[in-house]
């Protein structure tokens, strides 16, 4: 693993790059228990877009194993997880964190959020969402229980832990390293901090 070309998902931000078909890209996990939203878009029509609720359809699974693929609103491949050496687990139910789900957390002030840094991110490369899909989190731990209720529990992953995902279509993917310090998504001490990702 290289260096020079690992990109900085900062604390608290957003960063996107553009994917060819064929290409992977390495999302790591660098200080071990950073949630990171990830996108991606169809990089000749945005309103095609990885989508979790298709996703889960398509995989009969909460959850994608090594080898399959993740799918957009259409129905089409977009992301296929290659390997992961995280303990598999990220989240695919929760949406993206924004000023609502802050201000319900009892946050008074503008809250740094995943829903802005897609905006963000995706504004530095000259484009703008259609909307916001819900995220693919990865490192996320929201374990469901038998009956039916969910936890916010810190990641199972470490330091230097990462997956690998093969791009099926030409495409923009995006990731925030979130900001949630109100629930310990990201460790029990609750600091986001950053990420970082390499187009192999």
């Amino acid at each position: 693993m290289t260096t020079a070309s690992l990109i900085t998902i900062p604390a608290r931000r957003g960063k996107a790059a553009f994917v060819a078909r064929g290409q992977n890209v390495r999302v790591i996990n660098t200080h071990g228990q950073q949630v990171v939203d990830t996108w991606a878009f169809s990089r000749h029509d945005l309103t095609e877009f990885m989508s979790m609720e298709h996703s889960r359809t398509a995989l009969a699974r909460v959850m994608p194993e090594v080898g399959q693929s993740l799918v957009t609103n259409r129905r089409r491949p977009i992301l296929t997880l290659m390997a992961d050496t995280s303990g598999g687990i990220h989240d695919t139910l929760l949406a993206a964190c924004d000023r609502y789900r802050y201000e319900l957390l009892g946050c008074e002030d503008y809250h740094d959020n995943c829903t802005d840094n897609l905006a963000a991110a995706l504004a530095e490369l000259g484009l703008a969402p259609p909307e916001t899909p819900s995220p693919w989190n990865l490192f996320m731990n929201i374990p469901v229980g038998v009956d039916g209720s969910v936890r916010f529990e810190p990641p199972v992953s470490g330091a230097g832990d990462h997956l690998t995902l093969r791009a099926e279509m030409d495409c923009v993917v995006a990731f925030s390293a979130c900001p949630q310090d109100m629930v310990p998504i990201n460790g029990v001490d609750c600091v986001p901090t950053e990420a970082h990702f390499q187009i192999l």
